[in-house]
């Protein structure tokens, strides 16, 4: 699998770490970074679509740790209420990217735009929504919505992954009461078990390409940070805008492959 970096031109290699710097940033504020840098992983020559999604998640982990410490750092939002989902998100992770070869993506992809036009509805129609933290639920229930988003997002993301971030951000806020900026910065550390979980699988199963992973990982680490930053900096009306935009793409995306999948 190290003949899959040597063998990279220079410009394909500059357009993974472009790729890689472009995700994390979107990762670390929304999430959706997957839709940046996987179509440009899968553009490698020999690159296996499951080695794509293994080494793809290796790299996201790094953006996800670094974006997980640099919102723990710079913000009052409290990251230890979001380790049981955590823990949860992992196991489901890990069971989705079990039958990821077994199901193929066309199955999800109605339901996921479905899903997504959802959230963008809710977005635009509930301009207030994620501005302020709203008076939260109580302890039970609050863990047992909480199990539920992990399982659940934890699943998609071992599976198919683009948008993962921005689905564990809207559950947060409608179903937890929780500001945009105290959800941006717990879906982080849910996402950083979920690609771990991901990866795990892939790692056992011998689908990664260490090298290129690291050199991704690098360039979302960068990425990471910036973007938390900027997160941090600019508040809840920043991702939420940026929020919406990544959506809006995930929905074009999804959209065009429905319809192509539709006329073959």
């Amino acid at each position: 699998m190290t003949e899959i970096l040597a063998d990279l031109e220079p410009g394909i290699l500059a357009l993974i770490v472009v790729a890689g710097f472009a995700a994390g940033w979107v990762d670390a504020v929304v999430g959706g970074g997957g839709l940046i840098q996987l179509p440009v992983v899968l553009m490698i020559p020999g690159m296996s679509p499951v080695q794509a999604l293994a080494t793809n998640k290796m790299g996201s982990v790094f953006g996800t740790a670094i974006s997980a410490a640099t919102f723990y750092r710079r913000t009052t939002a409290p990251l230890r209420p979001a380790l049981p989902m955590a823990a949860v998100a992992f196991c489901g992770s890990f069971g989705g990217a079990s039958v990821a070869a077994l199901l193929p993506a066309e199955v999800f992809k109605p339901i996921i735009l479905a899903a997504l036009i959802g959230v963008a509805s809710f977005t635009v129609a509930r301009p207030q929504a994620g501005q302020l933290e709203r008076p939260e639920r109580g302890r039970r229930e609050q863990a047992v919505i909480g199990t539920l988003i992990g399982v659940c997002i934890g699943f998609y993301d071992g599976v198919l992954g683009p948008g993962t971030g921005s689905f564990l951000i809207i559950g947060m806020i409608t179903l937890l009461g929780y500001s945009f900026l105290r959800a941006s910065a717990q879906a982080k550390v849910v996402n950083l078990a979920t690609n771990l979980g991901a990866l795990l699988f892939f790692s056992l199963s011998g689908s990664l390409v260490p090298l290129l992973g690291l050199v991704l990982g690098a360039a979302n680490m960068l990425g990471g940070y910036v973007g938390a930053r900027s997160a941090v900096a600019r508040g809840n009306r920043f991702i939420r805008v940026v929020f919406l935009a990544v959506v809006l793409v995930l929905i074009a995306k999804t959209g065009w492959d429905v319809y192509r999948e539709l006329l073959l």
